[in-house]
């Protein structure tokens, strides 16, 4: 027999709302009258507010005076689910096997975001109210970096007021764990393009004589770091704040981080910046990534050709205090320093998103702990968290509002990958969760 409200989930995971893509834009509009719908169900009063790009749900209970005021949010927007052929069921099919979903939003954020919604609907049909003033704010565009999502907090200061913000959008370190994640990585990107020639050339005829695009961005991807993994940008660890050493002691209590990385991944062997954890690399250390790297010919067989430009796809994880802007603007200055004059280069700036960290022995971060513990007993994990949700700092910024971070996603749920999957039994700890939370923040 299902538990509660998974059928809800399953209805919520067939839609694609994937919301970097045109073709998905009514898709990713219905996701979010249907969740309208479903709150609304709720007795919540339930708003859509258009955005230039995916609309925001606002929903609330009645606010009555002398409670605390929690945003709960959410984001009901997916990733793309290529490569579909590597799926071993539809991405857009919940299927169940093994105990865990099987769809594209399982954990990205669809089951987390509906264990919050299943645990209001317990608590409203057994309390007829919460115990605080909630406001739910669901979006649909954190998977292109949320570029409504600050304007609007700006424009809806008074609608959005709180003491708190509450996010299930980030992982567990182990099954059973409960895991307050307090700080997470910002982010930065950028893509460069190598100009050459100004049309693809015979190799035999000219090579030799004039610059190859694709070697120049494969000087430039290399230029990024040393043989160790040491990010060679000048002035790129600057402002980078250390960690500290209840930090440090605290991640060592977790178990063998090197063994479930290389398990996790499948790599031969673990590699990074020198002196640091495995751990502490991912999770306090910034980062810079080639994502993508391409130009010529990429088709089947030999074609002897100079392809006319090449590009690179860089991101940085950053850690505080760096600046998304610092960073982006470094970068750039050590590519155009590393080209050499026998080719030209293109630079567009993406998407940035600022690093975050909250104190998870406040008053707040206390109670949360406490949610933590009743909810999966035993040990919890005070960790911060690789990835960037770069909302987060937004909140902090507008609202200046906490926000601690409870995630329910397991190491190997492959979010943003084929087969992503969230298991049932989280799916139920999470209705539980946000049932302690409520409570503790009140």
């Amino acid at each position: 027999m299902n538990p509660p409200g998974l059928e809800d989930l399953l209805t919520l995971l067939r839609f694609p709302s994937v919301s970097t893509s045109s073709a998905h834009r009514d898709d990713t509009r219905a996701c979010a009258l249907w969740l309208q719908n479903r709150l609304t169900t709720l007795g919540l009063t339930a708003d859509l507010h258009e955005t230039p790009g995916h609309p925001i749900l606002v929903a609330k209970n009645k606010h009555l005076p002398g409670r605390r005021t929690v945003l709960l949010y959410g984001h009901y927007d997916v990733q793309p689910a290529e490569p579909l052929n590597e799926w071993l069921t539809p991405a857009f099919e919940p299927t169940i096997r093994d105990g865990r979903i099987y769809c594209r939003g399982a954990t990205d954020n669809k089951g987390q975001l509906m264990a919050h919604v299943q645990g209001l609907t317990e608590t409203l049909a057994q309390h007829s109210d919460l115990p605080v003033n909630l406001t739910i704010l669901f979006e649909g565009e954190e998977e292109i970096g949320s570029p409504n999502l600050k304007p609007f907090l700006e424009a809806h200061r008074d609608l959005l007021a709180c003491d708190v913000v509450a996010i299930s959008d980030t992982g567990m370190v182990a099954p059973g764990v409960g895991t307050f994640t307090y700080g997470l990585r910002g982010i930065a990107c950028l893509e460069a393009k190598v100009r050459g020639p100004s049309i693809d050339l015979h190799s035999g005829i000219f090579g030799g004589a004039i610059a190859n695009p694709c070697t120049m961005a494969a000087r430039l991807a290399a230029s990024l770091h040393d043989p160790e993994g040491r990010v060679l940008i000048p002035g790129f660890y600057d402002d980078v704040r250390p960690l500290q050493d209840w930090e440090r002691t605290a991640w060592q209590t977790l178990g063998d981080g090197d063994a479930e990385t290389l398990a996790l991944t499948g790599s031969p062997a673990l590699f990074g910046e020198p002196g640091y954890t495995e751990r502490e690399r991912r999770w306090a250390r910034p980062t810079a990534e080639v994502n993508g790297i391409g130009g010529g010919y990429q088709g089947e067989g030999s074609k002897t050709v100079i392809g006319k430009e090449a590009f690179i796809k860089l991101s940085f994880r950053l850690v505080p205090d760096q600046d998304p802007a610092k960073i982006l603007a470094a970068a750039e200055a050590h590519l155009r320093a590393q080209l050499p004059p026998v080719v030209s280069l293109d630079i567009h700036l993406g998407h940035t998103g600022q690093p975050y960290l909250m104190d998870p022995h406040s008053t707040l971060g206390q109670a949360a702990q406490r949610a933590l513990t009743k909810t999966f007993g035993g040990q919890i994990a005070l960790i911060r968290e690789g990835g960037s949700i770069p909302i987060v700092q937004a909140f902090a910024d507008v609202l200046h509002a906490p926000t601690p971070l409870l995630g329910l996603a397991l190491p190997d749920c492959q979010a943003h990958a084929p087969n992503e999957n969230f298991p049932i039994e989280n799916f139920i700890a999470g209705t539980r969760l946000n049932q302690y939370l409520l409570e503790e923040l009140a």
